[in-house]
């Protein structure tokens, strides 16, 4: 295993307590989305953890829209996890072999890219509406430890400069028409529809609203910013800005953001969290600077800043200029913690890349 990725795993793993780590003994977990960033990570880490974790089996269900990663090979390769092709908006869960035998089920089965869900709009509002539904008349009825959906920040919308840093109470301001509605409107109503069946069905969710995830994973072809600059690093190109470099994020490193997920999914009943970390609050300029003097140490990258416009006519419509979560919940009800700033999670970052670069490419 790449050295770097092995590091974050067994960071990731030392963020759980004993209590947490013993609710997965003995237990089937299905992800669906299994294929992108997040699914990555998490896959790796049940993988890795399997026997200390006392894991039984893993489902891994995407219908690979987007393309199906080399890295899923390796894993099928185990006894333990089984890999499918499934559209869980279309494709009933009854014939799924496993299936019903879970006992923690992860939704990911969104695509989280504004490029893409652009792109694909119909099909990204089905997976938060459509597909999470799916999963909850499935599992209403049967004996399930944890259901976990993937929400997001940008349920939020653009905020208003005072609701900075945003805690779980804030309503959002967001656009019901704009070219993110089809991400923004399906996360809110998935939440929703999580709510309701918690409530009429006391089923165990728990829901997560990430914050700007970097990291291991992530595709560099994924047309995220994180992913941009990565990417202009690794062809040693100029850092492209496509803004004016104003908006301001704070960024979460994937190993500090899985251990959120992770305690939320064995929380082991309904709640909804912020997941992400609350400094520092950067510019996309300088986080473009932060992976110019990654890129040196790592690369020897020679590149500079540049600004430009992207040839994507809404690229920035409806573009939140702020971004930076409250996690002041997360910390009192399940004890996260985030520890990676941004500085040292790009070098995390570039030092993973540097040694796939060097073996198997895994994308």
């Amino acid at each position: 295993m790449n050295k770097q990725l092995r590091k974050d795993l067994e960071y990731t793993y030392g963020k759980l307590t004993p209590e947490e780590r013993k609710k997965l003994s003995g237990s089937t977990i299905l992800l669906t989305g299994g294929a992108g960033f997040l699914g990555f990570y998490l896959m790796q880490f049940f993988s890795r953890f399997r026997e200390e974790l006392g894991i039984r089996q893993i489902l891994c269900l995407d219908n690979f829209m987007l393309g199906k990663p080399k890295w899923l090979d390796a894993l099928q390769e185990d006894s333990y996890v089984t890999v499918m092709q499934f559209d869980i908006i279309r494709d009933g869960l009854e014939a799924l072999s496993g299936a019903g035998e879970a006992d923690y089920i992860l939704h990911m089965a969104s695509i989280a890219s504004p490029t893409f869900y652009r792109r694909y709009p119909i099909e990204t509002v089905d997976a938060n509406i459509w597909g999470l539904r799916s999963l909850l008349d499935f599992y209403k009825e049967r004996d399930i430890k944890g259901l976990l959906f993937f929400s997001s920040s940008e349920l939020y919308g653009d905020p208003a400069p005072e609701a900075i840093p945003l805690g779980e109470d804030y309503n959002g301001n967001v656009c019901a028409t704009g070219p993110r509605a089809c991400y923004d409107e399906s996360k809110r109503f998935g939440e929703t529809l999580c709510m309701l069946f918690a409530q009429q069905h006391h089923m165990p969710i728990g829901v997560v609203r990430p914050f700007n995830n970097y990291g291991p994973g992530m595709k560099l072809t994924d047309k995220r910013v994180p992913a941009d600059f990565a990417k202009n690093v690794m062809d040693n190109q100029d850092l492209t800005i496509l803004s004016s470099g104003a908006p301001t994020r704070t960024f979460c490193y994937i190993a500090d953001a899985a251990a959120g997920y992770l305690k939320v999914l064995l929380h082991g009943k309904y709640d909804y969290f912020n997941i992400g970390i609350e400094e520092p609050e950067v510019t996309i300029s300088r986080l473009a600077e932060y992976y110019r003097e990654a890129g040196q140490d790592i690369f020897g990258y020679t590149g500079e800043v540049q600004y430009a416009v992207s040839e994507e006519a809404d690229y920035l419509t409806n573009n939140p200029q702020r971004r930076c979560p409250d996690i002041g919940k997360a910390r009192a009800i399940l004890g996260y913690a985030p520890e990676l700033e941004v500085g040292e999670g790009i070098q995390r970052f570039l030092q993973y890349l540097k040694e796939d670069q060097e073996g198997e490419q895994l994308w």
